[in-house]
């Protein structure tokens, strides 16, 4: 592994600003890394064969004068829910198998413009449903800490890719913690933007109301860095938040350097028993709550006593909007099409999306489609909406007693493969801290709190704010980051030993 593919992306950036290293260098680098490590890790479903192309041309810009942007020439990966014109986008899906799209989703349009590298597709469980990206109809991702264990889900293809030094930055979509959940379990850090405050469109669509475009990085400071280029009103998207946003990079910089967590109330929910949680996941939460207070925070004991029946609602609604969403895949539109000889549109169709859909994406069509029918809406999907609107109630009460609320960023380290991927409940499960910010469509974060005693795998802390205060989560995050960074000696991902051997690296 190479000094470029170790960098995070401000520095990486600060080195192609000064002309100390070109974009072809380090594209090419991690390039080189996606050889020599992905056959192991399979975090890229497909890698551009324009990257250094792209590359250079930023270095011709740049060579002539230019004025680039911050990141312009550092090398990103691109969650598959993404579509792009010049790769494929199949959502992880046979029933897209080499798709190509005829526009660029607008956050891959805004990269291009800020001179990002599209390295490749990142790997992800079919439309984003899963938390294992096990459910990928291209096989499953490994865990670059371990490679008998998950990545996370659905978007653990980016992750894997960031943790694994294959790329510095990436974008992936969160609709129940599908950023967060990945972060916790690879080392990285994982951002869920408030609802609106980055476009949705060219975003396969699961969970209308839930989607969330946002970026998977190794430190605080790249994701505010790659959030400032994708966020932004889009007149694309009707739920697009017509407003001016603040630096989110200045506002990690700030985090980092100034006196952020003195005084900072820290909400910790008193519904939330450590009985669900492993032990080591546990432990650094505790040990990272004493690290804000040993810097002038304030634990403050909440209430939200609505968020124990997240879970549930979630796996109503989400069900129930996929199964609206995913209707346009009818074999007649685009996507595959399984002929039926002698068969009728609806027997095509059929055939289809029989051969098209996995099991998990047909097991949550069916039972969103049955919560949607005459009969048993107000039963069901209904009755979701209303408790939605309960855990928005708790989080409105919550805020106007603390400044950000804190929790586990899930319940376990990183599972072995295949551990769970026939109990679908216990799948679930595995979002219960994230899926409340996605109901009431705040913004949350996952930074990594430390190591698990009991296996030595990464364990992420989770901080929610309030809707449109995602700059607090930058400013917390990186005031945090920096205290435990400090306290290990160095970054977390320095302390992966199967990571740091792979590839020849050493």
């Amino acid at each position: 592994m190479t000094d470029l593919t170790k960098l995070s992306a401000a520095a990486l950036a600060d080195k192609l600003a000064s002309r100390e290293v070109s974009s072809v260098e380090a594209t090419q680098a991690h390039l080189d890394r996606i050889a020599a490590v992905d056959a192991d890790i399979h975090a890229f479903l497909h890698v551009s064969e324009r990257a250094l192309d792209v590359a250079a041309g930023i270095d011709t810009r740049r060579a002539a004068g230019e004025q680039l942007g911050p990141l312009a020439g550092v090398p990103l990966a691109i969650k598959d829910v993404l579509v792009t014109t010049d790769m494929p986008s199949t959502s992880g899906s046979k029933i897209l198998e080499g798709y190509m799209s005829p526009f660029d989703a607008t956050v891959v349009a805004r990269s291009r413009v800020a001179g990002l590298v599209p390295l490749g597709k990142t790997n992800m469980d079919e439309f984003a449903m899963g938390s294992s990206t096990e459910h990928s109809a291209y096989g499953p991702t490994r865990n670059p800490w371990d490679l008998n264990r998950i990545p996370g889900g659905s978007g653990g293809g980016s992750a894997a890719a960031v943790a694994a030094f294959e790329a510095p930055l990436a974008l992936g979509s969160d609709t129940g913690g599908s950023i967060r959940q990945p972060a916790h379990v690879t080392g990285t850090v994982g951002m869920k933007p408030t609802y609106g405050g980055v476009s949705r469109y060219g975003a396969i669509a699961l969970a209308s109301s839930l989607d969330q475009v946002g970026p998977v990085t190794r430190t605080v400071l790249d994701a505010g860095m790659l959030h400032d280029v994708i966020g932004g009103h889009d007149p694309h998207d009707s739920t697009s938040l017509a407003e001016a946003w603040p630096s989110f990079a200045a506002a990690a910089r700030e985090g980092a350097t100034g006196d952020v967590l003195k005084g900072l109330r820290v909400g910790v929910i008193k519904e939330l028993p450590d009985s669900g949680f492993q032990a080591g996941v546990s432990e650094s939460f505790r040990t990272a709550l004493g690290a804000l207070q040993a810097h002038g925070a304030e634990i403050v004991e909440i209430s939200a006593p609505h968020f124990e029946y997240g879970v549930a609602a979630y796996y109503l609604v989400l069900p129930a909007e996929a199964s609206s969403n995913l209707a346009k895949f009818d074999s007649v539109r685009f996507g595959m099409r399984i002929d039926v000889p002698g068969g009728t549109v609806e027997d095509v169709m059929a055939a289809t999306r029989d051969a098209g859909f996995g099991d998990e994406v047909k097991r949550r069509i069916i039972l969103g489609t049955y919560a949607l029918s005459a009969g048993y809406y107000d039963a069901y999907y209904g009755s979701a909406q209303k408790v939605r609107t309960l855990i928005q109630r708790d989080f409105d009460e919550a805020f106007a007693q603390v400044d950000v609320i804190a929790t586990p960023s899930a319940p376990t380290t990183a599972f072995k493969l295949g551990e769970k991927i026939d109990d679908p409940l216990q799948m679930y499960l595995n979002d219960v801290t994230t899926i409340p910010a996605n109901l009431a469509g705040v913004p949350g974060i996952s930074i990594p709190s430390g190591l698990a005693a009991e296996d030595g795998l990464p364990v992420g802390i989770q901080f929610l704010a309030p809707a449109r205060e995602d700059a607090r989560l930058y400013r917390v995050g990186a005031a945090l980051e920096a205290v435990l960074v400090d306290s290990w000696g160095g970054p977390l991902l320095d302390r992966a030993p199967v990571l740091n051997s792979m590839g020849g690296a050493r």
